[in-house]
């Protein structure tokens, strides 16, 4: 199993972090963003993915602050407005 046909096993555990986080006032929230913060920070080296119980145990364990910290890095790596 692949990472891609991992995340559709997932996706109830990934639908009730969401609404967790909306219910903590995040609204902008996807279910995207909760995926890419988990593969890009979590799980970046990881090749193949882990059993599906680690899977769910992490997705149901990001925190809020784990989760702003990775968009903070992010932002801070995208493009920069004032490079020529």
């Amino acid at each position: 199993m692949n990472w891609d046909e991992l995340k559709i096993h997932v996706e109830p555990a990934i639908v009730s972090k969401l609404e967790e986080f909306k219910i903590l006032g995040y609204d902008k929230v996807n279910e995207e963003d909760i995926w890419n913060c988990l593969r890009k920070k979590k799980w970046k080296k990881d090749e193949e993915p882990k059993p599906l119980r680690e899977v769910v145990n992490d997705i149901l364990s990001l925190s809020i602050s784990d989760y702003m910290s990775f968009i903070t890095v992010e932002a801070y790596k995208g493009p920069s407005f004032f490079s020529s």
